[in-house]
């Protein structure tokens, strides 16, 4: 019998208390299931802990309560109720069969055995079960071979997987891109590449949170080379060009960048602000992943040449490591640099004896260019340039 890993997150107080309110006697009412599972299994850190229980969700509350652990009804019509625990929340859902599927959403009917509750999951690396005392594993479907294997798979049918929820197409490409091994499960990609015309009534913010999951992992652009191949890239952002995102992430690794999903996501997209700005508002991204897209689509050839500083100064951090990696320019310069302000104010100006209004915006902006061209220099050096400006001295435009 294959157990899981005594990981620091299986030796939790607090976990053990939650185990301990839901199933005292040791019924065998919960297990650990899913990435938690899966992560553990392959030596990876754990981010998200999931539970699944024979318990009804009013049981589920009941028990909670009468320990007091606070408890959130997060998703209760599907039987989801959330543990609120000192290590952070634990997900706790009753098992389930689905009863009737439309490609968006389930409807389902709670369970009691595991076997029902496996057969609904997507993929057999994700229906794996795990005693919370024991730690024995329960798998109903091979998922311990495709995990050694670094295979993925559907679980049953894949056509049948991916007609009960469409979005299952861009999970079984971030998987794969995360834990799969090469060539891909070919009857895997049939499927995706055959139903892929399905995802058109996903809603936008589904399809935006997979594609930017996919873009943040390590070297998604063999993955996005190949959704392209199949045709799948072209159902959910037909705009973007693949080939141009090794090139991103070689750049990334050379200078020490994290994947950053909006940065890949800009280097799919033209250099073409309006067309960027609609894929954005497509895709109802946040209005501040849709600045700095615009940013990056505003992109030219004096990204080349500009100072690093100067654009960071005028566009912001983020935005000018952007444009400086999507150029394959390097951003060392930028290291432990915090952006400087303007060590001068109007009133500064005003009391210098300039009138208040236009003339005072003038020299700001004179001073201001001078100070960006000399490397941002300190306040003594600021009073001087504004000596010079008031003295008539000729300073370069902003």
């Amino acid at each position: 019998m294959t157990t899981l890993p005594a990981a620091p997150w299986t030796q939790r107080e607090d976990l053990a208390a939650l185990v301990a309110a839901l199933d005292p006697a040791g019924e065998g009412l919960c297990r650990w299931v899913g990435g938690a599972v899966r992560d553990t299994l392959l030596g990876l850190p754990v981010k998200d802990i999931d539970m699944a229980t024979r318990l009804l969700p009013a049981q589920t509350q009941a028990r909670l309560e009468a320990v007091g652990i606070r408890q959130v009804p997060t998703g209760i019509a599907h039987g989801t109720i959330t543990a609120v625990l000192a290590g952070g929340p634990v997900e706790v859902t009753t098992l389930r069969r689905d009863v009737e599927t439309d490609g968006r959403h389930a409807t389902v009917a709670f369970a009691s055995e595991w076997r029902d509750d496996a057969a609904r999951r997507d993929f057999t690396i994700n229906a794996l079960y795990a005693d919370p005392r024991s730690l024995a594993i329960s798998d109903y479907h091979g998922g311990l071979d495709d995990l050694a294997a670094r295979r993925l798979r559907f679980i049953g049918d894949a056509e049948q997987r991916i007609r009960e929820d469409y979005l299952r197409i861009l999970r079984y490409f971030r998987f794969q891109a995360r834990f799969g091994s090469l060539p891909a499960d070919a009857e895997a990609e049939r499927a995706c590449a055959a139903l892929a015309a399905g995802m058109k009534g996903l809603s936008r913010e589904r399809i935006a949170s997979e594609l930017l999951g996919l873009l943040a992992l390590p070297d998604p652009a063999p993955t996005l080379a190949r959704m392209a191949e199949l045709g799948v890239l072209a159902h959910v952002l037909p705009e973007a060009d693949p080939a141009a995102l090794p090139t991103l992430v070689a750049v990334e690794s050379r200078e020490g960048l994290a994947p950053d999903a909006l940065r890949r996501m800009a280097a799919l997209l033209p250099a073409d602000p309006p067309v960027v700005d609609q894929v954005a508002a497509r895709l109802r991204l946040s209005s501040a992943q849709r600045k700095r897209l615009a940013a990056a689509a505003a992109r030219g050839a004096e990204d080349t040449e500009q100072n690093p500083r100067t654009l960071a100064y005028r566009l912001g951090r983020a935005e000018a490591i952007d444009r400086l990696a999507l150029a394959g320019r390097g951003v060392e310069s930028l290291a432990g640099w915090d952006i400087p302000r303007l060590p001068l104010k109007g009133g500064d100006i005003v009391a210098r004896g300039v009138g208040a209004g236009p003339d005072v915006a003038r020299a700001l902006r004179a001073v201001e260019g001078r100070w960006i061209t000399e490397g941002f220099p300190d306040a003594g050096r600021v009073a001087t340039l504004l000596d010079e400006y008031l003295a008539g001295q000729a300073l370069p435009p902003d």
